[in-house]
């Protein structure tokens, strides 16, 4: 890792079965026949390397299914690689899946506290924050009712209001800014800009062109698992639809 960089990619690589659910055992992570590559495996990303640097705001591009979620979710510490090493040296703040850490059965007061807490806010923390959150998500008719009662708009706003709440350098955001009305969207959009004005780094996952220009100044393109291009954003998204024009 550079001195200067938050993150550090260095030949990463992962694969996954096909025509199976989840990752392998923890046990199969240490055994040296389980990992070799099978026949029903294929690699979601190899030989991916890139630092990032504070402040950066860097858009990743690359058709469904060349890896850029699971990129996302490396970074974040859900996966773990296969080959090569990935070091964040700074907290994340990961807005991937919008249910994550959310249970059905709590109500929303209660899933606030428990996915704050997840994410090592305190409870003291999140009390102090807590009216912020409800408020931006604009569900304060909703505290008491069962997280699995709400709509999936009202999912994203209040996933976005609670990850949005934590003081962590980096920001890992994966698509979800697709479901929602247009005024929430302009608050996300504002609040994301405010975040990029505090220094903040910024992962940004998005098929939306004009939201990659508008947030990110540097692209990663993604490509059959590789890394085809690391060059500012509008040199990426211009290879891109060169590539795959239409799309």
């Amino acid at each position: 890792m550079t001195s200067s960089a938050v993150i550090t990619v260095s030949d990463a690589g992962i694969r996954f079965r096909r025509n199976h659910k989840g990752r392998r055992s923890f046990k199969d992570l240490f055994s040296t026949k389980a990992r070799r590559s099978k026949p029903n495996e294929f690699w979601a990303l190899q030989h991916v390397s890139f630092d990032v640097h504070p402040g950066e705001a860097i858009g990743v591009v690359g058709r469904n299914g060349q890896g850029k979620s699971t990129l996302l979710k490396l970074v974040a510490n859900v996966l773990i690689p296969d080959e090569g090493a990935i070091n964040v040296n700074a907290g994340v703040a990961p807005l991937i899946e919008i249910t994550g850490g959310f249970v059905d059965d709590l109500t929303v007061r209660d899933n606030v506290f428990l996915t704050a807490g997840l994410h090592g806010m305190t409870r003291d923390q999140v009390a102090a924050k807590f009216d912020d959150i409800i408020e931006f998500a604009e569900i304060e008719d909703f505290l008491d009712t069962p997280y699995k009662h709400l709509s999936s708009g009202m999912k994203v706003r209040l996933a976005f209001s609670v990850v949005t709440s934590l003081e962590e350098p980096v920001l890992l955001v994966d698509e979800v800014l697709a479901v929602g009305d247009k005024a929430f969207k302009n608050k996300c959009y504002s609040r994301i800009e405010e975040m990029l004005t505090e220094g903040r780094t910024l992962f940004f996952v998005s098929h939306n062109e004009r939201d990659l220009e508008r947030f990110c100044t540097r692209g990663l393109y993604l490509d059959k698992g590789a890394l085809k291009l690391d060059a500012s954003i509008g040199e990426v998204l211009a290879a891109y639809n060169e590539d795959y024009p239409g799309l």
